[in-house]
């Protein structure tokens, strides 16, 4: 590979970032659906892009992109023989969310490529970075759908999970976006998780820890789990507000709302005992075509959200919130009806990796801070699959999955350089050619 003059890897960046913008400007924030217009625009950018550089690039079978250095074609069909080192993150974003939340981890990762290619490196395992399909769960309720097809993890019941607005399936939207559904529904791995000798992920934190802690960035330890519910209807029974005394009502909503009084106090108390613990209700309210405020409502619906590094907790305080129920039933003379429960597993970083970030931060100035990840990432599936795993969290105020983001370039950048550094470790560079 020759060697060929450094871009300047700030502009190629804020370019970058400025065009993923407007593709998924929505006028409030950034809307890039999962497998949706959005999503699709976001990725045919980075492609053209990528092309114009003089990189390669290909789609796979769950219509995933990946790019690499015009010399390693083997990174697009890697062997257990001759792995990659994949470098990944997601270009979807939650509705009205922000620019960064995502994208951060692809274009950090471009630019390492065109750094790579500029300085003409030989490397023993090939790079490849990826931006993969529908990490966000918003659209069709589960997550990491691009990550899930590749290892083969997608059942029938997932792909016929219904987008937001009720319309068409996850596997009609797939299929539009080119996915081959045969495979993917047949469970066939995409992917052999012992043909990538390496994973990194770079993205935003989407927390306040390291605002708090002037952290430009920090080095994740693992990524919490979750157990969820889309939807959750408690049902009672209807009548008029004035008519009806306490001892004979069956309300849906002061059910619902001594259920989330009760799980509240749980979560506090399993806090203070010191277990890692989120718990959430994203989504709560009555129908719209019937409730009114003379009317005691006799249905209302929630989502539950549960996260926590350990498995053990998670399914301890799944089964309080299932017990919970079940006695609010016998005392306020309701039903809860749930959908499917959906899964994601916690997962752990790879600690060799995780302490040679380290040790690559204080060679550049940075922190030698270590963070745990509240939120869920494409790396919790490589690295549940066996795939050595890393993420870099760089900082990033007013949190995410909101219109406002924000994340300084120069935090970036550093962020960038750290990455990059890992991922010349991690593909054995030679030198130059």
């Amino acid at each position: 590979m020759p060697i060929m003059a450094v871009p300047n890897l700030e502009a190629v960046a804020a370019d970058l970032f400025a065009r993923l913008g407007e593709i998924g400007a929505d006028g409030v924030g950034i809307t890039r659906e999962t497998f949706g217009p959005g999503e699709g625009a976001a990725f045919d950018l980075l492609e053209a892009v990528a092309r114009e550089h003089g990189l390669l690039t290909a789609r796979d079978a769950a219509a995933n992109l990946s790019v690499t250095l015009p010399d390693t074609p083997e990174a697009l069909a890697p062997t257990v023989a001759r792995p990659c080192v994949i470098v990944a993150s997601h270009l979807d974003s939650v509705p009205q969310g922000g620019n960064f939340d995502g994208a951060a981890g692809v274009v950090a990762g471009f630019l390492s490529l065109l750094r790579m290619q500029a300085a003409g490196v030989r490397p023993a395992r090939p790079p490849r970075l990826m931006a993969i399909r529908g990490e966000e769960s918003a659209w069709f309720g589960k997550a990491y759908l691009g990550s899930s097809a590749l290892f083969g993890k997608l059942a029938p019941e997932d792909l016929a999970l219904k987008h937001r607005s009720g319309g068409h399936t996850l596997a009609e939207a797939m299929a539009g976006a080119g996915a081959d559904l045969a495979r993917i529904g047949q469970g066939q791995r995409l992917l052999d998780p012992a043909a990538v000798a390496a994973y990194f992920e770079l993205h935003i934190e989407q927390g306040p820890v390291l605002v708090a802690r002037s952290l430009p960035t920090a080095i994740v330890t693992g990524i919490r789990g979750n157990v969820r519910h889309a939807r959750v209807v408690c049902r009672g029974e209807a009548g008029h507000s004035g008519a009806v005394p306490r001892w004979l009502r069956r309300d849906a909503v002061f059910a619902m709302a001594e259920l989330i009084s009760r799980l509240d106090e749980h979560w506090r108390v399993l806090q203070e005992q010191g277990l890692d613990l989120v718990v959430t209700f994203g989504i709560v309210g009555t129908n719209p075509a019937e409730h009114a405020i003379s009317r005691i409502p006799g249905e209302a619906a929630f989502s539950f959200e549960v996260r926590s590094q350990s498995r053990d907790t998670l399914e301890a305080f799944y089964h309080l919130m299932r017990t919970e129920c079940r006695a609010l039933e016998r005392t306020r003379k309701v039903e809860f009806v749930f959908d499917r429960r959906l899964d994601s597993a916690p997962a752990r970083m790879d600690d060799g990796l995780v302490k040679r970030l380290l040790a690559l931060s204080r060679r550049l100035g940075l922190p030698e801070e270590t963070v745990p990840s509240g939120a869920g990432h494409d790396a919790a599936l490589f690295a549940n699959e066996g795939v050595p795993s890393a993420m870099i969290f760089i900082r990033n105020d007013k949190g995410s999955h909101n219109p406002e983001e924000r994340m300084d370039m120069a935090d970036f950048l550093a962020g960038a350089d750290l990455l990059h550094e890992g991922l010349m470790e991690a593909i054995g560079a030679e030198g130059t050619a």
